[in-house]
Protein backbone atom coordinates (compact mmCIF):
# COMPACT_ATOMS: atom_id res chain seq x y z
CA UNK A 1 0.00 0.00 0.00
CA UNK A 2 1.71 3.59 -1.14
CA UNK A 3 1.88 6.25 -3.38
CA UNK A 4 4.67 7.10 -5.59
CA UNK A 5 4.90 10.20 -7.77
CA UNK A 6 8.06 11.65 -9.39
CA UNK A 7 9.05 14.76 -11.37
CA UNK A 8 12.57 15.74 -13.49
CA UNK A 9 13.15 19.59 -12.47
CA UNK A 10 15.83 21.64 -14.45
CA UNK A 11 17.90 22.68 -11.09
CA UNK A 12 20.43 21.40 -9.87
CA UNK A 13 19.68 18.69 -7.02
CA UNK A 14 21.19 21.35 -3.79
CA UNK A 15 18.95 23.80 -5.18
CA UNK A 16 15.64 21.67 -5.00
CA UNK A 17 17.08 20.53 -1.34
CA UNK A 18 17.41 23.65 -0.25
CA UNK A 19 13.67 24.24 -1.19
CA UNK A 20 12.53 20.96 0.04
CA UNK A 21 14.25 20.59 3.08
CA UNK A 22 12.29 23.80 4.99
CA UNK A 23 9.39 21.37 6.69
CA UNK A 24 7.54 24.49 7.62
CA UNK A 25 8.00 26.69 4.29
CA UNK A 26 5.96 25.72 1.39
CA UNK A 27 5.55 29.09 -0.39
CA UNK A 28 6.07 27.35 -3.78
CA UNK A 29 3.50 25.09 -2.91
CA UNK A 30 1.24 27.79 -3.73
CA UNK A 31 -1.41 25.80 -5.45
CA UNK A 32 -1.78 22.89 -3.26
CA UNK A 33 -0.50 24.77 0.29
CA UNK A 34 -2.83 27.88 1.52
CA UNK A 35 -1.84 28.06 4.80
CA UNK A 36 0.86 25.98 6.84
CA UNK A 37 0.59 26.39 10.66
CA UNK A 38 3.41 25.75 12.95
CA UNK A 39 3.01 23.84 15.81
CA UNK A 40 5.74 23.37 18.66
CA UNK A 41 9.07 24.91 18.93
CA UNK A 42 10.74 22.81 16.78
CA UNK A 43 12.84 24.82 14.00
CA UNK A 44 11.78 23.89 10.35
CA UNK A 45 14.47 21.33 9.97
CA UNK A 46 14.76 19.77 13.20
CA UNK A 47 13.29 15.99 13.76
CA UNK A 48 9.54 16.18 15.60
CA UNK A 49 9.11 19.90 13.66
CA UNK A 50 5.17 19.66 13.42
CA UNK A 51 2.97 21.65 11.33
CA UNK A 52 -0.68 21.33 9.49
CA UNK A 53 -1.19 22.21 6.44
CA UNK A 54 -4.04 24.28 5.10
CA UNK A 55 -6.27 23.62 8.21
CA UNK A 56 -6.60 19.93 7.83
CA UNK A 57 -3.23 17.70 7.08
CA UNK A 58 -1.51 17.36 10.53
CA UNK A 59 2.23 16.25 9.89
CA UNK A 60 5.34 15.16 12.08
CA UNK A 61 8.77 15.57 10.26
CA UNK A 62 10.52 12.58 11.46
CA UNK A 63 14.20 12.24 9.63
CA UNK A 64 16.28 14.27 7.22
CA UNK A 65 19.29 13.24 5.81
CA UNK A 66 20.84 16.14 3.96
CA UNK A 67 23.97 14.24 2.57
CA UNK A 68 21.14 11.68 0.89
CA UNK A 69 18.42 15.02 0.28
CA UNK A 70 15.83 13.02 1.66
CA UNK A 71 13.24 13.43 4.87
CA UNK A 72 10.50 11.28 5.79
CA UNK A 73 7.56 12.66 7.65
CA UNK A 74 3.83 11.44 9.35
CA UNK A 75 0.55 11.92 8.73
CA UNK A 76 -0.62 12.09 12.07
CA UNK A 77 -4.46 13.25 11.53
CA UNK A 78 -5.79 14.39 8.01
CA UNK A 79 -9.14 14.78 6.26
CA UNK A 80 -11.39 11.80 4.70
CA UNK A 81 -9.34 8.67 3.89
CA UNK A 82 -6.39 9.94 5.61
CA UNK A 83 -7.80 10.93 9.09
CA UNK A 84 -6.06 8.43 12.11
CA UNK A 85 -9.52 7.08 12.38
CA UNK A 86 -9.05 5.34 9.00
CA UNK A 87 -5.21 4.86 8.46
CA UNK A 88 -2.68 3.61 10.92
CA UNK A 89 1.23 4.27 10.04
CA UNK A 90 1.37 6.57 7.25
CA UNK A 91 4.75 7.88 6.50
CA UNK A 92 5.48 10.35 3.78
CA UNK A 93 9.09 10.10 1.82
CA UNK A 94 10.53 12.98 -0.11
CA UNK A 95 14.06 12.05 -2.12
CA UNK A 96 16.07 14.80 -4.47
CA UNK A 97 18.59 12.24 -6.65
CA UNK A 98 20.92 14.04 -9.36
CA UNK A 99 20.75 13.19 -12.89
CA UNK A 100 24.24 13.38 -14.53
CA UNK A 101 23.05 14.93 -17.55
CA UNK A 102 22.44 18.67 -17.89
CA UNK A 103 22.92 18.43 -13.80
CA UNK A 104 19.04 18.67 -12.94
CA UNK A 105 17.10 16.91 -10.32
CA UNK A 106 15.18 13.60 -9.87
CA UNK A 107 12.45 14.15 -7.19
CA UNK A 108 10.29 11.04 -5.63
CA UNK A 109 7.42 12.02 -3.37
CA UNK A 110 6.20 8.36 -1.98
CA UNK A 111 4.36 6.95 0.62
CA UNK A 112 2.98 4.04 2.37
CA UNK A 113 1.00 3.18 5.46
CA UNK A 114 0.54 0.26 7.24
CA UNK A 115 -3.42 -0.30 7.43
CA UNK A 116 -5.96 1.41 5.88
CA UNK A 117 -10.09 1.27 7.24
CA UNK A 118 -11.15 2.77 3.49
CA UNK A 119 -10.22 2.47 0.72
CA UNK A 120 -8.95 4.90 -1.78
CA UNK A 121 -5.90 6.58 0.29
CA UNK A 122 -3.63 6.64 -2.66
CA UNK A 123 -6.75 7.76 -4.71
CA UNK A 124 -7.30 10.75 -2.36
CA UNK A 125 -3.23 11.47 -1.93
CA UNK A 126 -1.45 10.58 -5.60
CA UNK A 127 -2.96 13.82 -7.26
CA UNK A 128 -2.54 15.70 -3.89
CA UNK A 129 1.35 14.95 -4.11
CA UNK A 130 1.44 15.42 -8.39
CA UNK A 131 0.10 18.92 -7.84
CA UNK A 132 3.11 19.91 -5.35
CA UNK A 133 5.65 18.11 -7.57
CA UNK A 134 4.03 20.08 -10.65
CA UNK A 135 4.23 23.46 -8.04
CA UNK A 136 8.02 22.34 -7.15
CA UNK A 137 8.67 22.16 -11.11
CA UNK A 138 6.72 25.48 -11.94
CA UNK A 139 8.80 27.16 -9.17
CA UNK A 140 12.28 26.23 -10.77
CA UNK A 141 10.85 27.31 -14.10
Amino acid sequence: MGCYNSVVIEATPNKVWEVLKDFHDLSWAKNVVSKVEILGNKSSKEIGAKRILNDAFHETLLSVDNEARKFTYSIDDGPAVVSKDNVEGYIGEVTVFPISENNTSFVIWSSHWKSAKVDGVADFCNPIYRAILQDLKNHFS
